[in-house]
């Protein structure tokens, strides 16, 4: 239907869920602790607390907003605990309905037994993600920043928490908003004319229908461009550690990770295999390996791992090349250099034990945009994390401009982009206005889907069910 894309509620979300019932759920960690927190939220959230909450003062509900203090009991008048209740009456809320946050005492068996007397009150235990689920749906947040808030709660670095905090913010919202408004103006002003060709609208022509779309697309394509730096933070780079035998590789790893993840000995060739872990460097998070050193060997083992650290260069998107900075370069080291400019992925060559002596000629490292020293073993890494840092997020200012976090975000600015550029293929080719419409709608829907104005139950299901129970 022609127009479809452009009329739609800018918070549309096809979900189908009892959106009616009351639901309830323990929103704090499983364990013993100085409180608890089970959340309810829903139409029958007074009814419930009802029957479970005996105030020694004000009832919540007529209180709301304020902790309440009282017994909390069974729907038999058993009391189990006292605490807080703390009403939010509808829509002023985290979820846009009636929501009721109970504080009891911290411990599994107390707080399970407080959340089994509200669901004996009537509420049913909440899904994966529900109530920031219905928070969505109700309008409090779009999908963009319900997945942002997700990405708070499992905040490994500051980067991350910078980033999450301002797609909590609406930064990315208010980025693919301002492009939906104007794909929608412009399909607006591209209906008019077809729909009435005889009235004299004051309408864009042809040449400057094409002007506006490439805009547009210029704007899509620099926003979806940010997940460079928002992978690099969020999801990791594919980081290999290599160098030759005793440069340090192993010592640079562990300053990494911080902790002796990798043994550490002056015996050539200890390590022989590839050892990974998912770590924080700076704001950038590292998908990072640590290899055997690469030189010629007889010991057949020791081969398998060169194999595989070779290997392992090709595979990289970053690649940390250690060099022993405290002696002068042999053929291997050579050998080594010319190795590394046949790497795909970026290369930083680490000058290591700068603690030491520097015997290493850093003429002979002309060809390589990146160089840092630093001391692995004293654990003096700063420079590389700067670097490190500045190479994925520089220019981009995580808490305050609109970074793409995730490849779903991604996908669909990238789906976007091609319909726009199918859109302006079909101008020039001179195809009619209303069949070129058709990719600049699909490109308008694309958008859309990056903060849920239009996107599948099956995707919003998948996005909530990585979230706790609870939240």
């Amino acid at each position: 239907m022609r127009g479809t894309a452009a009329r739609q509620n800018p918070h549309r979300v096809v979900v189908f869920m009892k959106v009616y019932d009351t639901i309830a759920a323990i929103s704090t960690p499983r364990g013993k602790g100085g409180i608890a927190v089970i959340r309810i939220s829903g139409a029958d959230t007074a009814a419930v607390l009802a029957q479970i909450f005996l105030p020694r003062g004000k009832s919540p509900t007529d209180n709301p907003r304020r902790a309440c203090f009282g017994d909390i009991c069974t729907p038999a008048g058993e009391v189990i605990d006292e605490g807080l209740v703390t009403y939010f009456a509808a829509p002023a809320s985290f979820t846009g309905e009636d929501v009721a946050e109970i504080s009891c005492h911290g411990g599994v068996l107390l707080t399970e037994a407080v959340l089994g007397a509200v669901l004996a009150a009537g509420a049913r235990p909440a899904e994966a993600g529900e109530f920031t689920a219905r928070a969505m749906m109700n309008g409090k947040m779009g999908l963009s920043s319900a997945e942002a808030l997700g990405a708070l709660l499992d905040a490994g670095n500051k980067g991350q928490l910078a980033l999450a905090r301002g797609g909590m913010e609406g930064k990315l919202a208010d980025a693919t908003r301002e492009i939906y408004e104007r794909l929608s103006a412009i399909l607006s002003d591209i209906y008019a004319k077809v729909d009435f060709p005889d009235e004299d609208l004051n309408s864009m022509s042809t040449e400057e229908l094409r002007a506006a779309l490439a805009q547009v697309k210029a704007k899509t394509e620099a926003l979806a461009a940010t997940w460079q730096c928002g992978r690099a933070v969020s999801e990791g780079i594919e980081t290999v550690i290599c160098g030759p035998v005793n440069a340090g590789k192993s010592t640079l790893y562990n300053a990494i990770v911080g902790y002796d993840a990798a043994i550490v000995t002056d015996i050539a060739g200890t390590t022989r295999d590839i050892i990974s872990e998912t770590v924080s460097l700076g704001n950038v998070t590292l998908r990072l390996s640590d290899t055997a050193g690469l030189r010629d060997t007889e010991d057949a083992v020791e081969q398998i791992g060169v194999a595989r650290a070779d290997a392992a260069i090709d595979r990289a998107e970053l690649v940390l090349a250690v060099l022993d900075g405290s002696l002068e370069p042999d053929e291997r080291v050579v050998a080594f250099l010319e190795r590394l400019k046949r790497a795909c992925g970026t290369v930083v060559i680490v000058l290591n034990k700068q603690d030491r002596d520097t015997l290493f000629p850093t003429a002979l490292l002309a060809d390589f945009s990146h160089v840092v020293t630093v001391s692995a073993r004293e654990g003096e890494i700063s420079a590389l994390s700067e670097l490190v840092s500045a190479l994925y997020t520089a220019d981009i200012d995580l808490r305050h401009d609109a970074v793409v976090a995730n490849a779903r975000q991604f996908a669909a600015l990238i789906r976007a982009v091609q319909a726009l550029d199918a859109a302006i293929a079909a101008l020039d080719a001179g195809v009619p206005l209303d069949a070129s419409c058709v990719d600049a709608e699909l490109a308008m829907s694309a958008v859309g889907e990056v903060d849920g104005r239009a996107v599948g139950e099956d995707i919003v299901a998948d996005i909530f069910s990585h979230f706790c129970v609870g939240k």
